[in-house]
């Protein structure tokens, strides 16, 4: 390579280095992305900690009189001894005054699943794992006791006494949910959190995925220029319109095939187990894993009430950041354009989903109450919710703030779309297209 090839060659790379890098928007984001990650990623987990301030009472019956007096109060969490004549009284505060009701009817060493507890929403993890471990430490203790009643203190003895920490089974603590009519069904927290979680992801994967393919193929008709023939005809609101329900709709279409094949799928297996035919060929190994009662749980969950909302939170979801994907993609003429917008939506949706994740743990925290209802991230952490059973009055407001929210997004995108559509040759700054917004 010649030496003036070399000199060309080392202007162009300096001209693009120095043309991109002396920009407004790299040296603010350059900057300022190391604390937005931090941010993102630590407060939502530093909120997610924090409780609403209020103490759930939980009433224990316990019939051995053994472990009551081991369960003591925190700060979330206050513990009441109650007798078991006082159980239909406390059937009737649940949800009002008393938040669960936890029941211990033999000594755990003989039957760990002696132990149950009762609530109106779903019991949070933190709940269970104060009680499990609590008992868990008790249990050890009696085990260790039995054991030194009936041997010698030895190196046999002793053997055996890790064999038992190590291989004997704790507690098993059932978790009831109450309903409205006061019929008890029996839940699951870990299940509530799974598909709370797989739904927050669907609609988290699919805003973000539906949200770009609109924003490339309004990236796609602007290069192409076919788009000035098509306002020929068709309004550019109508255009925009179009194209965020004609991409929704396949969204909701792939959606629908899961949902009906999942179904079949869960059918099967539901069957499959029930069947007293079939269920020998099930080995001993999966029943340890409660199969039976796994299915309970998920079958007391409100399907049609869940896959409801669900769609509801998608489409308000869907058109609320696909307005906002097609707004910028309409006003840039290539894709690489669309970053310095683009960042901080994707940076919102992130956190969003950092918000669900974390709210899993304490779905009625400060975190999670919020979030659910700020429409910007409403769609994704209200799902991680309403598993756990939330007041009717927080979803409606959730839902009529985002509907609000997207409608006026959307009528904001319109005025800009209409207008950023056809310009050409020049990436306006957020000023100018604000200027956008007032034109006739």
């Amino acid at each position: 390579m010649s030496k003036s090839t070399m000199n060309r060659l080392s202007l162009i790379i300096q001209r693009e280095y120095l043309t991109r890098v002396r920009k407004k928007s790299f040296i603010i984001l350059t900057v300022l992305m190391p604390f937005l990650m931090v941010a993102i990623s630590l407060v939502p987990f530093w909120l997610s900690t924090l409780n609403d301030g209020s103490i759930k009472n939980v009433a224990v019956i316990d019939n051995t009189g053994i472990y009551a007096p081991l369960l003591k109060s925190t700060d979330q969490y206050d513990f009441q001894i109650i007798g078991s004549a006082e159980l239909q009284d406390s059937e009737s505060r649940l949800g009002k005054d008393l938040f669960a009701i936890l029941q211990i009817t033999n000594d755990l060493s003989k039957d760990p699943r002696a132990v149950s507890l009762t609530s109106e929403k779903q019991s949070p993890m933190e709940l269970q794992s104060l009680i499990e471990r609590t008992l868990n430490e008790k249990l050890t203790e009696q085990r260790l006791d039995e054991l030194s009643n009936s041997s010698n203190v030895d190196s046999e003895a002793i053997s055996q006494v890790r064999n038992i920490l190590e291989n004997s089974s704790g507690v098993s603590l059932r978790t009831l949910r109450m309903g409205d009519d006061g019929s008890v069904k029996e839940s699951s927290t870990e299940i509530a959190s799974i598909i709370g979680m797989m739904f927050t992801i669907l609609i988290y994967m699919f805003i973000l995925l539906y949200g770009n393919m609109v924003m490339q193929a309004v990236l796609e008709e602007k290069k192409s220029r076919v788009v000035e023939v098509m306002i020929s005809s068709v309004k550019p609101v109508n255009l925009l319109i179009g194209k965020v329900v004609g991409i929704g709709l396949v969204g909701l279409t792939q959606l629908a095939i899961w949902g009906i094949m999942t179904s079949v799928l869960f059918t099967g297996v539901s069957f499959f187990i029930a069947n007293p035919e079939q269920a020998v060929a099930v080995s001993s190994e999966m029943n340890d894993f409660n199969i039976e009662g796994i299915l309970n749980s998920i079958m007391s969950i409100n399907w049609l009430e869940l896959l409801f909302y669900f769609i509801l939170f998608f489409i308000g979801g869907y058109v609320l950041y696909a307005s906002i994907f097609a707004m910028f993609a309409s006003a840039v003429d290539s894709e690489e354009d669309t970053s310095q917008f683009m960042t901080p939506v994707t940076l919102l949706i992130v956190f969003a989903f950092l918000a669900g994740f974390y709210s899993v743990s304490n779905p009625d925290g400060p975190l999670a109450f919020w979030t659910s209802l700020i429409p910007f991230t409403s769609p994704i952490v209200m799902m991680v919710r309403i598993p756990f059973g939330i007041p009717f009055w927080e979803v409606l407001m959730s839902l009529v703030l985002l509907y609000g929210t997207f409608i006026l997004i959307s009528i904001f995108a319109a005025k800009i779309y209409r207008v950023g559509i056809l310009m050409y040759g020049k990436k306006p700054s957020i000023q100018e297209m604000m200027k956008w917004v007032t034109y006739k």
